[in-house]
């Protein structure tokens, strides 16, 4: 337990200490007077209500010092990374009205459904990757992040992975040049949920370097499936190219890293994915005021000492 202003607490009990003396001499001299006029005492009944009211002062003096305590607290908290595929192929409208547009319409969804001890950030890529809004309490932020995003270029999921690592621990994550892993420490806590067809041109980190990375780093990758395993073709730099849902490549980062693949081949499922995410519970200090259980504790000794002073004496005071 911790007090916001502990002088008053000293203050508060050195004035209970001083009454609580005054109160065993006035009791010594009395109960002397009474000796040596011959009179026999009836014990120290007399004075409980003298001892519930001090003790009443010295509680409500940890009240006025505001205490509180630091208790465990499970709560549905942490990061989430929106790792979101603007990709050429993204642009394909196997899923109405286009891939990329259902994904933002998705992730979006996801957003509303979270509470505010989530931080949420998001992450664009195609052939690189690049943080666009970071992890912040504001979901407003990814919001309107999530609303600016075009398509644009060819797809890297490794450097996807990457990217949001470098988001979440909030300093630039770089893969070895021969491939090596990076140490970034271990964030449990924290989540990438990536928006893609599985399209991967393999430029820039390879997938499996990507995922092993957040597999290291405890990070858990949920995929989500955009488009149609039949496909469809699309434009791309005035050259039409045949598209599809590359489900196994999602899978098998998904499995991976220990997450979970969601497939969703169209719209209807897509909207859903926001009520399939499970946020890990984490357990967090949360800091309780306890004033007001003081405060009442004190209203309760001083009133039992105020009725066992007017029963005993009469009196009040």
């Amino acid at each position: 337990m911790s007090f916001a202003a502990p002088a008053l607490l000293v203050v508060g009990l050195l004035v209970a200490a001083a009454l609580a003396w005054a109160a065993v001499a006035f009791s010594r001299r009395r109960a002397a007077a009474l000796a040596a006029a011959g009179v026999t005492t009836t014990g120290r009944g007399r004075q409980a209500g003298v001892w519930f009211t001090i003790a009443g002062i010295a509680v409500l003096a940890i009240a006025v010092a505001d205490p509180k305590a630091s208790l465990s607290v499970h709560r549905a908290a942490g990061t989430v990374i929106l790792a979101m595929d603007v990709s050429g192929s993204m642009g394909a409208n196997d899923v109405a009205p286009s891939r990329l547009a259902a994904a933002q319409h998705a992730a979006l969804s996801f957003i509303k459904a979270q509470p505010d001890s989530v931080d949420i950030g998001v992450v664009a890529f195609e052939q690189g990757a690049l943080t666009i809004a970071r992890p912040n309490g504001d979901h407003t932020v990814a919001e309107a992040a999530i609303g600016r995003l075009a398509v644009t270029g060819g797809t890297s999921l490794g450097s996807a992975i990457i990217a949001s690592l470098s988001a979440i621990t909030g300093r630039p994550v770089q893969v070895g040049r021969d491939g090596t892993v990076p140490d970034i420490g271990f964030w449990p806590s924290a989540t990438i949920l990536m928006f893609s067809d599985g399209q991967d041109q393999g430029e820039g980190v390879k997938t499996g370097t990507g995922a092993a990375a957040a597999e290291k780093a405890g990070v858990h990758i949920d995929t989500v499936g955009v488009g149609t395993t039949a496909g469809t073709t699309v434009n791309v730099d005035g050259y039409r190219l045949h598209t599809a849902l590359d489900e196994q490549t999602l899978r098998s980062i998904s499995q991976t890293t220990g997450g979970t693949y969601h497939p969703a081949s169209n719209a209807d499922e897509l909207n859903g994915v926001a009520s399939t995410i499970n946020l890990r519970l984490t357990v967090a200090k949360q800091q309780v005021p306890l004033a007001g259980a003081f405060i009442a504790l004190a209203l309760a000794l001083l009133a039992v000492g105020a009725v066992l002073t007017i029963i005993r004496s009469g009196r009040v005071i």
